[in-house]
Formats: structure tokens, C-alpha cells, sequence
């Protein structure tokens, strides 16, 4: 078997961070994009899929160590008009079945495959502590996340080990946290709605590293929560960003101009959230790198 993971995804911003994480450990790191082959960075390579269907990379899931599939349209680049929620739901579920029928394509498969999920699936949650065992939430969000973890779940049933994260807020240089930041860089951040919703963050480095954890460790399957252990409430995150950016933090932004600048968007990614805690992935032995919020946004902005 070769010792070489294919990543769906593998250009976007955890995806970029896993594939120098899996080449430093001594990985082939193939990345499957639409951008057309080629050389990434160093050993990298480029493999060209359309995201829908196992045509052009069959060759490289062949015997292949393992499969990542972290491909699906950005939730929050843009309003969720229905074109984009159609979008949104789309790349995934079309990304996982490219990704299962590969899988039962192949002579060799693949020892494990990594599925991308995100703590969406929760939903709303107020502030139940939420774990691994913890049943769905509604809404947009739940019910693209539900779907998308179904859509690779047949390779199960093929022998092949299958772990499902449900990933939290990712902070780095770039990301979410970007464009949080910037009003802050202008002087002009506040915090959304009421700042009570419960906000479950991981540091970058810690989400690649927990990440090739689950795909080295073998008996890990089923769904991990890749959240730091200490989630903390809305505002207590925007207060922590402002005292890292030196920067202060003005009133309240409306919860109404929210809604009526972004709509839907708005109530389920900034006037919602979820309480969730790591519970299997502490239980299996790994440990964070970055458990404090104040640590970790001080390390990212020194850096």
C-alpha cells in the first residue's frame, strides 16, 4: 500500500494547514481540485476532479493509505440566498458520493477515510453541553450536516474505517477569524446580537493535528467533536479579540441589523450557537495544544 492521502479540499484554509501537517509527518499528499494539476507546494501534488465524480483520480485512491474529504462550498462567503444554500448542499453531498464511489471502485482501498463535518449539526442548542451522543439540531445547518456525513456512510459497509468530525469555529491567519478581525483593525468592532450564545472554537494547528491523530489512530471510528475543552460565550470571545488586537469593543451590533443586512446567515452562524465539548477525542488521548482562548488568539496574532 502506498503511504500517500488524497485530500478533497486541500487547497481551502484547514485543508492547506493538513496537507503541510500530513507532509511534514512523511506523507505523498495529493490534493483532488477543480484548479487543474500540478504542484501545489514542495511535494504536493495537484490532481484535477470536478467534484462529482471519482473520473481522473481513480488511479490515486488505488492502494491509497487514505482519503480526506474536505470539500464543500465556504457557509459563509456571501448571503445564503437559495442559489447559495443549493450550492452549499450540493458540493458536499456531491463531493461525498464522488468520494464513496470511488471507494467501491478501487482493487486496493483505502485503510480510512476522514469526513468532514462541521458542530452545525447541533444547531441552536442554548447552552446544553453537547457531546458526540447528543442528537441534531434544526435548521439549515443541521440539516446540510446530517446529509453531508450520510453521503460517505456506505463505505462502512465495505470494510473501510470511517471517522466523521464535526469541526467548531477554526481560528488562524485567515478564516473566519480574518474577517471577524477586521472591524476590530477599524476601530469599529462590537459584538453581535446579545453575545449569550454559546461559541466553540479550535486552534488550527490543533484541528490538523487531531485530524491526522484520528487517521494514524486505529481504532478510531465513528464521530469525534473537534472543539477546544473550554468553549466560551459570544461576547467573551469578541471582548478577547479586541484586548489581542488592541483594540476596543463598542456597543452591541443589533441583532435586527444583523438579520436584515444577512438574513438566515446571520441567526444560525453569529445569533446562534452551540456548547460542545471533545469528548471522545480527549477520551482517545490527545492533547491540545492551544486549550486557552486568550493563549491561542495571542499566539495567532503574533504570529
Amino acid at each position: 500500500m502506498k503511504k500517500s492521502i488524497l485530500v478533497a479540499g486541500g487547497t481551502g484554509f484547514i485543508g492547506s494547514a493538513l496537507c503541510g501537517e500530513l507532509h511534514a509527518a512523511g506523507y505523498e499528499v495529493v490534493t483532488l481540485s477543480r484548479g487543474g494539476p500540478g504542484a501545489q507546494a514542495g511535494a504536493i501534488r495537484k490532481v484535477n476532479w470536478d467534484a462529482r465524480s471519482p473520473e481522473g483520480w481513480l488511479e490515486e485512491a488505488d492502494g491509497a493509505f487514505a482519503i480526506v474529504n474536505l470539500a464543500g462550498d465556504n457557509i459563509g462567503s456571501g448571503r445564503w440566498t437559495e442559489k447559495k444554500k443549493r450550492a452549499i448542499r450540493a458540493s458536499r453531498l456531491d463531493a461525498g458520493r464522488a468520494v464513496g464511489e470511488a471507494l467501491l471502485a478501487v482493487k486496493q482501498r483505502p485503510k480510512v477515510l476522514l469526513q468532514a463535518s462541521a458542530i452545525g449539526w447541533y444547531g441552536d442548542r442554548g447552552d446544553d453541553e453537547l457531546t458526540e451522543e447528543s442528537a441534531p439540531g434544526s435548521g439549515f445547518l443541521p440539516s446540510v450536516a446530517l446529509e453531508w456525513e450520510a453521503s460517505t456512510r456506505a463505505v462502512e459497509d465495505i470494510g473501510v474505517r470511517r471517522v466523521v468530525v464535526r469541526t467548531g469555529v477554526v481560528l488562524g491567519s485567515g478564516g473566519m477569524l480574518e474577517r471577524a478581525a477586521l472591524p476590530f483593525c477599524l476601530f469599529a468592532g462590537g459584538i453581535p446580537g446579545s453575545g449569550r450564545p454559546w461559541f466553540s472554537w479550535i486552534h488550527l494547528a490543533d484541528v490538523v493535528r487531531a485530524m491526522r491523530f484520528l487517521i494514524e489512530r486505529e481504532d478510531a471510528r465513528g464521530v469525534y467533536n473537534l472543539t477546544a475543552p473550554a468553549p466560551v460565550r459570544a461576547a467573551d470571545f469578541y471582548r478577547l479579540l479586541g484586548k489581542a488586537l488592541h483594540r476596543p469593543v463598542w456597543a452591541p451590533v443589533p441583532a435586527f441589523a444583523l438579520r436584515l443586512a444577512l438574513g438566515e446567515m446571520a441567526q444560525e452562524l453569529m445569533l446562534s450557537g452551540q456548547r460542545v465539548l471533545p469528548e471522545r477525542l480527549i477520551k482517545a488521548g490527545f492533547e491540545f495544544e492551544h486549550a486557552n482562548l486568550a493563549g491561542a488568539l495571542a499566539e495567532i496574532f503574533r504570529g
